[in-house]
């Protein structure tokens, strides 16, 4: 057994040995309705046998989790967590602290399923992921946004595969997308200027209603794919199933940060996994909105922290002042009850939902 710097316990030799499926070809009819909806989704990508390998591993962090009290670089937890009911909403840096999900992040039928996307010859870098957890009855939402307003680059060849580990469905919070939104702005994600004026990580205009959003539900093994500026976002997990979804960013290679590089290095290196790197940003117009000022340094850890700071949310979730403090509660329109929100979704507080 190997140990991982996290202290999870698992076998590195289980990443390596594990069997890819065949290579998928994507059908040109659906490369043209991604470019034109903005999302879509590809069934059977892992394995049954990487499928489980990577459900373990979930529950390995879950109970992990147990050990901690606070958020840390690793785990965000969910409000309401504590050591003898572990609530886990997401693991940070997964690839960099698991084997296994860095094979993911490197994953040859993946990254070719990506590249099909992009178009021959633009290559395919990876640029982060994270692994949200949304646990039974509790899954906290991920309020709507754009990917690209928090690392706009010189052009939007940028997608994110939502890789689902257990059966994503309407229930348990699959990820929803609003069709066409990739080819409109870029919405508003930061406070009023009496609040700051600060990025926030959730659209803040207030005529945006997620009006014509789909959910798309994806098996265990499949994948969904989502353009950089298109709008989405993520329910409550309202069922007693576990939804983990490993979420990877991917860029084509001349597709440079406006924010600047952070890793030169890995830049051009490691990061890329199909095709050679090169110095030369290729530049398209594309509607941008810098994310700054940044979001202030205690609302920093994670998208849910930020988003705490949103005033009217489309999906609401419940406060808990061990998590977020006084300043934050007195901006929010949430309350510890039952609610419907502007989707039409019904969400009863804890104690009532133990109920039914």
């Amino acid at each position: 057994m190997a140990t991982t710097a996290t202290g999870v316990q698992a076998t590195a030799e289980l990443a390596e040995t594990l069997p890819y499926r065949d290579a998928i070809v994507v059908p040109p009819e659906q490369v043209a309705e991604y470019r034109a909806n903005g999302f879509t989704k590809v069934e059977g990508v892992l394995t049954r046998e990487e499928v489980q390998a990577l459900q373990q591993v979930c529950d390995e962090f879950l109970q992990l989790s147990r050990t901690v009290t606070t958020h840390t670089e690793i785990f965000d937890l969910e409000p309401g967590h504590t050591p003898a009911e572990p609530k886990l909403r997401r693991v940070k840096n997964p690839g960099l602290n698991h084997p296994l999900f860095k094979r993911m992040v490197y994953h040859p039928v993946i990254t070719a399923v990506v590249e099909q996307f992009f178009g021959p010859g633009r290559g395919v870098r990876a640029q982060g992921d994270k692994l949200n957890m949304k646990s039974p009855g509790v899954g906290s939402p991920v309020q709507w946004h754009q990917d690209w307003a928090f690392y706009p680059h010189t052009n939007d060849d940028i997608l994110a595969v939502g890789l689902a580990i257990d059966d994503t469905t309407i229930e348990n919070g699959a990820t929803q997308f609003v069709p066409g939104s990739h080819l409109g702005p870029i919405l508003d994600h930061h406070l009023p200027k009496d609040r700051g004026g600060f990025f926030c990580g959730g659209v803040t205009d207030p005529s945006f209603t997620a009006e014509g959003a789909v959910s798309v539900p994806v098996r265990a093994g499949g994948i969904s794919l989502h353009a950089g500026r298109t709008l989405h976002g993520s329910p409550h997990n309202l069922s007693d199933r576990p939804r983990r979804i490993l979420f990877m960013q991917y860029t084509a290679l001349d597709a440079f940060p406006l924010l600047g590089i952070v890793d030169d290095e890995a830049f051009f290196t490691t990061d890329v996994i199909i095709g050679q790197a090169t110095n030369i940003p290729n530049i398209k117009s594309c509607p941008v909105r810098m994310p700054l000022p940044p979001v202030p340094k205690d609302r920093a850890g994670s998208i849910y922290a930020s988003q705490t700071l949103l005033e009217s949310p489309l999906f609401e979730w419940q406060l808990d002042k061990d998590f977020i403090d006084a300043e934050s509660v007195k901006h929010s329109k949430h309350e510890n009850a039952s609610v419907t929100t502007r989707t039409g979704q019904t969400f009863l507080p804890p104690r009532e939902r133990a109920k039914v």
